[in-house]
């Protein structure tokens, strides 16, 4: 069995992500855990031997190191039921998989951050300027999903895949961000289904 080892700070919505596929996989992460709130993944350390962007989460696989979420993510569940056999199907995934990246996690995941980590009064005037742009985004990207779901149990197909567990990992906790989940149904029956699932573990 390879050697997985997920480099992460634990409060991240990315780094999460990794973790939950693999769990639903049965593949065990090592876990090495960086606080990006002190600087720990710009040290010159960790810049020339695990990402030279300086960011988390990396999946190291043996001696290789791979950022990116959505990319470790795929690496993890190449092969596996999580990837839909279909052609058009895992286009659909990685669609959603990019709409989680563009529309969703640069609003939700933002204002998340900035809320729950930073605290506004710590903001600057640029990011306090941003907040009602970043929360139209967030709820625009969330009204998607709520008028997709509401005629399906998944987002692609008639099962779990990847587009589920990139866009599960900040939805359900989009309230430490303001938004308010209780304004989609579709999308909380949807959270349930998956924090449902056999192997299922949560962030902490």
């Amino acid at each position: 069995m390879e050697d997985l080892i997920l480099h992460e700070d634990p409060r991240s919505g990315n780094c999460y992500k990794i973790r939950l596929t693999a769990a639903l996989l049965g593949k065990p992460l090592r876990r090495v855990q960086y606080d990006i709130m002190n600087g720990e993944t710009r040290t010159p350390d960790f810049l020339r031997n695990v990402n030279a962007n300086g960011r988390i989460p990396v999946l190291q696989i043996g001696n290789r190191f791979l950022p990116e979420s959505n990319a470790a993510c795929w690496y993890l569940a190449e092969s596996s039921r999580l990837i839909p056999s279909d052609r058009f199907d895992r286009a659909d995934m990685l669609r959603w998989m990019f709409f989680e990246q563009y529309n969703h996690e640069p609003n939700v995941a933002t204002l998340r951050f900035w809320l729950l980590f930073v605290g506004e009064a710590h903001l600057n005037e640029f990011q306090k300027g941003q907040i009602m742009a970043k929360r139209a985004g967030g709820e625009a990207a969330l009204e998607v999903m709520e008028e997709h779901l509401k005629e399906r149990e998944w987002l692609v197909g008639k099962t779990v895949t990847l587009a589920d567990i990139a866009l599960y990992a900040y939805t359900h906790v989009c309230e430490a961000g303001g938004f308010r989940l209780h304004d989609y149904p579709a999308i909380c029956r949807w959270l349930d289904r998956v924090s449902g699932l056999p192997r299922y573990v949560s962030m902490d």
